[in-house]
């Protein structure tokens, strides 16, 4: 259970097509720094424009994108001189999709950064605030003084040019296996079934890829499909199609966490599983993953928890047994332990108890012996006068 990447939301001794974790040691995502202040990067300074420049934080890989094409990406903002962060998607757990040559005026500068950049490449952008929010700011969300220059480090997870079929492969009630052929479109122009198979294919292209130990990749994949199932999106959604988008997001998020599980991070894990269970509480898969990130970060109990939850909904797992059984054993011993520290404590303490009281008899059998030697003497003495 615990190493099986997701192909369809069911119970764990039912799931096809089985894929092993062990190996991977690739990191993607977010940075091990201070999230709130901006990074400090050394790299040289690469000038894109007037207004625009990069930093390479993290080389990344293939090419560039093209004109129109969707970007997927990750990103923090600051203003520049005061270091205020204001946006932060990998709080949210959700990428952002990008439309090169489409984009809001106020993210101007921002596709300027991304259209130099490779997927997987991550970078400090440095922007003027005439391709920012501009001379009078922003006051709603997010909240940007006037004419803030701007700082964002930014991860391209992958461009999407979308001129491929895209094809729909799980049957559903009323519905046969559907293939769509998308020429070029965005996100926000695809019908609730095109987005649907789109996500679909990423997922099972990240699949293929960790077959491969492409771990990196494979992450970026399932990034993608979550970003097709985005809450503006999923939100529209109901009835048969609302079921159709879960089957697809939510086994991308226990995707996502096993990696992160195999990469130790384990709090991010934690995130992932947080949002399948806020759709589907009694999900085996996701309590169970969850209590493993819990168990590696010592939350004993919070971890047990989870694991008789999964058990309650998955009786026959033995993976869950086996966390279980891990479990109590490690506390046993840790029991065993402090009963072994405690004894030399105590024992210890017996020990110098039984000589000290060894030394007070002794000291009592001199203190007599000398009185007595002494009544004697004195004895003599009235005697002899």
């Amino acid at each position: 259970m615990e190493e099986a990447l997701e192909q369809q939301s069911q119970a764990p001794d039912q799931e096809e097509d089985e894929i092993v974790t062990e190996g991977s040691a690739v990191v993607h995502g977010e940075p091990s720094q201070d999230a709130s202040v901006p990074p400090k990067v050394d790299s040289e300074v690469e000038v894109l424009g007037e207004k625009v420049s990069k930093q390479i934080i993290k080389e990344g890989h293939g090419s560039k994108s093209s004109k129109y094409s969707t970007c997927f990406l990750h990103y923090r903002a600051w203003t520049k001189h005061t270091q205020h962060k204001f946006e932060d998607t990998w709080q949210e757990q959700q990428p952002i999709e990008l439309v090169l040559g489409k984009e809001k005026k106020e993210m101007a500068g921002l596709a300027i950064g991304v259209s130099s950049m490779k997927s997987g490449e991550r970078a400090l952008l440095h922007i003027g605030w005439e391709l920012g929010y501009g001379k009078d700011g922003n006051f709603s969300f997010p909240n940007v003084p006037p004419m803030a220059d701007l700082l964002y480090e930014v991860e391209v997870i992958g461009f999407d040019e979308t001129k491929e079929a895209i094809v729909l492969l799980f049957p559903y009630p009323d519905t046969s296996t559907t293939k769509w052929i998308v020429q070029g479109k965005a996100r926000s122009d695809m019908t609730v079934e095109e987005r649907i198979g789109a996500a679909d294919r990423r997922k099972m292209d990240g699949n293929s890829l960790f077959k491969e130990d492409k771990l990196e990749e494979a992450m970026q994949q399932y990034e993608m499909a979550i970003a097709y199932m985005g809450d503006d999106f999923m939100f529209q959604l109901y009835g048969k199609y609302q079921d159709m988008a879960l089957a697809v997001k939510n086994p991308c998020h226990l995707n996502m966490a096993a990696c992160l599980i195999k990469l130790k991070r384990y709090d991010e894990a934690i995130g992932h599983c947080n949002i399948v269970l806020t759709e589907e509480e009694k999900n085996p898969k996701a309590l169970f993953r969850r209590g493993k990130a819990k168990a590696e970060l010592g939350q004993m109990d919070s971890a047990r928890e989870d694991f008789r939850k999964a058990q309650k909904y998955a009786p026959d797992d033995n993976a869950i047994r086996r966390e279980l059984r891990a479990i109590a054993e490690q506390e046993k011993a840790v029991y065993q332990k402090q009963k072994e520290m405690y004894k030399g404590i105590f024992g210890g303490r017996e020990e110098s108890g039984t000589r000290a009281k060894s030394r007070n008899w002794l000291i009592m059998l001199w203190q007599w012996l000398v009185s007595l030697f002494s009544r004697i003497f004195r004895g003599h003495r009235v005697k002899a006068d």
